[in-house]
């Protein structure tokens, strides 16, 4: 089983709940309909990656997002993570209605940095993602459609959350292809503060 780093300990997440169409401006960046219900799809343990891969029987397409760790009935920590996804052959299945998985829960579709404990998980928190130095997504929760708190409490009308768990709660605008050599610098922050940050070249 894969591991997560949060502070000094390695933490096994059972699964990572991903919620699509979190962020207005990535619904019609893609040209989705706004959903008139929370979208929410999991990734397993064995996407759990530490290596940015730029293909995977087709291109790759990054989204960066805010994610929480869930511990003790809470959300304990937060951390940067790329949701990778095979953009291609989720609009073919999509268009087909059938579900993600194949383009969501690939091998290798899941990159985490380190989490860093939280006391309050309701303060605005923001990324930034940027591409051999150049910034091409920013997030935060105010932003989002479903805050955290909320995400939590509808999770939880028909899921059980295990300690470990990860929610990543969305893409903003800014999507695009993860190409070979390219540098992937991802920082959360409150305010102008840097809390935790991670790098990748992609391979």
């Amino acid at each position: 089983m894969k591991s997560i780093i949060i502070g000094d300990r390695n933490v096994i997440p059972s699964k990572i709940i991903c919620i699509g169409r979190n962020y207005v401006e990535h619904i019609t960046e893609l040209q989705n309909e706004v959903p008139d219900d929370m979208v929410v799809f999991l990734k397993p343990n064995s996407a759990i990656s530490e290596e940015l891969v730029s293909f995977h029987q087709e291109q790759i397409h990054y989204e960066g997002e805010l994610c929480f760790m869930y511990e003790n009935s809470r959300f304990s920590a937060i951390g940067f993570g790329l949701d990778l996804t095979k953009r291609q052959l989720q609009s073919t299945l999509k268009h087909k209605g059938l579900p993600w998985e194949r383009a969501k829960a690939f091998d290798g579709s899941a990159l985490f940095g380190d989490f860093v404990a939280i006391a309050d998980q309701d303060q605005n928190y923001s990324f930034e993602l940027f591409i051999n130095d150049q910034l091409v997504q920013a997030g935060n929760i105010d932003l989002m459609i479903h805050k955290p708190e909320q995400i939590l409490k509808e999770l939880r009308s028909f899921m059980s959350l295990e300690d470990g768990d990860i929610l990543m709660t969305g893409t903003p605008k800014g999507v695009g292809v993860v190409n070979k050599n390219d540098k992937f610098s991802g920082r959360v922050m409150v305010g102008n503060k840097i809390i935790t940050s991670v790098e990748w070249i992609a391979r």
